[in-house]
């Protein structure tokens, strides 16, 4: 990775170290590194490259690979990886049938832990049907994969628009001050897209201006708070007023509203 200082962003969240930096043409890699018990997890593996050089770059020893679901480009790096040592594949238990070999087996609702954290797993279904993502309480962040973006969501390849809102309803109930680390750099086209929806929104107009003098510095937009993106990203607030008016279904339910959405975006 050249010029790695520049490139790797670091957060601190607790008791995690987390590095964010690019991967293929827009997808985010990131690796998370426990300070108690020197665990170190990949966030998906969309580049073994990148994230080998990340490695290399930090002096961290790869432990884990958390999977949020199938797709190539998240995907694509594990077998590499998975060779530098005794590195264990999570993900889920019920689409392991479309992933790699999984080392761990993990289900929405059952206990899991990464080193002394425990780690919630959330089924989210609608960009596939097997998605999950990975949420840790005690260090407040949430690894969101192709679920949830900054003022997006994923495409709907597979599930419906009824299962895509229920599972950014459950993401929307966690507390805002979680860290979301989401799976691609496609924020400046949603708040595009964003702008349509809400247009007179202020906490969304700050956020544009934001996220362009962020972009024209080589930053990334990764990651993003939580109650940022309950104030600025239309499909989390498709159970709101404004957003439900300005799409013309006053009195619709959420899911409606969302599903409507979600049609504009994949029509702009």
């Amino acid at each position: 990775m050249a010029d790695a200082a520049e490139i790797i962003k670091m957060t601190a969240c607790g008791a995690l170290d987390i590095a964010t930096f690019p991967c293929r043409s827009d997808n985010y890699g990131y690796l998370a590194r426990d300070k108690d018990s020197g665990l170190v997890a990949a966030i998906d593996a969309p580049e073994a490259a990148q994230i080998e050089s990340a490695l290399d770059y930090l002096g961290w020893d790869l432990t884990h690979i958390l999977l949020t679901h199938h797709h190539g480009d998240h995907v694509e790096g594990v077998e590499k990886l998975r060779a530098r040592g005794n590195v264990k594949v999570v993900g889920a238990r019920a689409d392991a049938a479309r992933l790699p070999k999984l080392d761990i087996e993990v289900t929405a609702g059952q206990p899991w832990r990464f080193g002394d954290h425990s780690v919630d797993i959330f089924d989210t279904p609608g960009h596939t049907v097997g998605h999950i993502v990975y949420h840790m309480p005690g260090p407040k962040v949430l690894f969101s994969g192709d679920t949830l973006f900054a003022m997006g969501c994923g495409r709907l390849f597979e599930g419906t628009a009824l299962q895509m809102w229920g599972s950014l309803a459950a993401l929307k109930a966690l507390p805002d001050d979680t860290t979301v680390f989401f799976g691609h750099e496609y924020t400046a086209a949603n708040g595009d897209f964003s702008l349509d929806i809400e247009p007179d929104n202020p906490e969304l107009l700050a956020r544009i201006a934001e996220v362009t003098e962020t972009l024209k510095k080589g930053g990334y937009t990764a990651p993003s708070l939580l109650g940022v993106e309950k104030k600025t990203n239309p499909f989390i607030r498709a159970d709101t007023a404004a957003v439900a008016r300005s799409v013309g279904l006053v009195g619709a339910d959420a899911p409606t509203v969302f599903a409507e959405v979600r049609r504009r975006k994949d029509n702009k």
